[in-house]
């Protein structure tokens, strides 16, 4: 015998109740208040030319049918969507991508739409190229300033475009020409990472390095001579690495062949592959023979054989941060304050450990 269908009366909308429901358009509300849909796009968007009378009546039917203006009705009831451009470079760069991440949450929150403009590094990026970059003339604009092409835009922005920026940790205490600037104190950083290493026993730290987007040396290696200096000890010549796991390992496989490399403190994760893979093949064990630490904590950091040690960087809250900043710059009586960020923190896993013979 069937059973009877059950009872689902004080059950939640089913999924075609609820498309039903987010398909209510601006034309529906209009239609049910026995107005124009202009009418009710000045109602949404708060503006004058609307009565006390009216507007109470559009806000009663878009309360009654449940309308969620969204930033594509507004467009197309004549409303003005607000947006900002994103200018990056390398998007598969792991602290690029987050801030990226970030900056479009934030934003999405803040219901502006998004724009995103990929730097070509070898591109000048004069004044007028980065402004043809923008979706409208003068749009506000978050650029993520981590390598030399996203620096090199950051300067030549027009100085009366509404700007924020993800940087390096600058030299100066940041803010070009008193723009906000959202950074994580990479330097300090980097010391930490080192001295820790310096407390197992190592004599000295060599250092693998990353591009700087504003200087020669960059901050997480400027980090890690602070430590060497302030302890006394030999400062190695810094490798340069590039981003990747294969620039790493190709810097790698001469330094870590000499067994007196104990310890190497690595720009970002990414040479940190690149190490451990040349450390396998030279023989070295890792870490009784060698100890590795990476910067970023990328998701896969934890889960390498052996798992990284490294320093955590709060990327996605970086991003957000910077939009926030922007934001307040363009609607200082009514943003929110930007959100904090996470400060750096080492996550201790398995690539450290004494130095041989302690």
């Amino acid at each position: 015998m069937q059973k009877p269908a059950p009872d689902r009366s004080d059950e939640e909308p089913s999924e075609q109740g609820a498309d039903r429901q987010r398909s209510v358009s601006i034309f529906d509300v209009a239609k049910a208040a026995g107005v124009s849909h202009q009418t009710v796009s000045r109602v949404v968007n708060d503006r004058p030319r609307v009565s006390k009378a009216t507007r109470e009546r559009v806000l009663e039917v878009i309360d009654e049918l449940g309308y969620k203006p969204n930033r594509l009705a507004r467009a197309l009831a004549g409303g003005v969507v607000r947006s900002v451009t994103v200018l990056t470079s390398d998007t598969t760069l792991y602290g690029a991508s987050l801030a990226l991440r970030g900056i479009e949450e934030a934003a999405r929150a803040a219901e502006f739409a998004v724009a995103i403009s990929v730097l070509d590094e070898h591109a000048p990026l004069t004044r007028d190229d980065v402004a043809s970059r923008l979706a409208r003339p003068g749009e506000p604009v978050v650029v993520i300033a981590f390598n030399a092409s996203g620096e090199r835009a950051w300067r030549a922005l027009p100085a009366d475009f509404p700007a924020a920026a993800v940087v390096e940790r600058p030299r100066d205490g940041g803010g070009l020409r008193g723009r906000p600037e959202a950074w994580l104190d990479d330097r300090v950083a980097a010391a930490q990472a080192t001295r820790y290493l310096l407390s197992l026993g190592h004599r000295t730290v060599h250092h693998m390095a990353i591009p700087s987007s504003t200087t020669r040396v960059g901050q997480r290696a400027e980090g890690w001579r602070d430590a060497l200096v302030a302890a006394g000890r030999q400062v190695p010549e810094p490798l340069e690495g590039g981003w990747t796991p294969r620039s790493g390992h190709q810097a790698a496989r001469s330094l870590v062949a000499d067994p007196q490399v104990t310890a190497v403190l690595c720009g970002n994760d990414e040479l940190a592959l690149g190490v451990l893979r040349a450390a396998r093949e030279a023989g070295r064990d890792v870490p009784g023979d060698l100890s590795v630490v990476g910067f970023d904590d990328a998701l896969y950091a934890g889960y390498t054989h052996p798992a990284l040690t490294t320093v955590r960087l709060d990327f996605e809250g970086l991003g957000r941060g910077a939009f926030g900043m922007l934001h307040r710059l363009l609607d200082p009586d009514n943003a929110p304050a930007p959100p904090l960020w996470a400060e750096p923190e080492l996550i201790v896993r398995e690539s450290t450990g004494p130095a041989p013979g302690r």
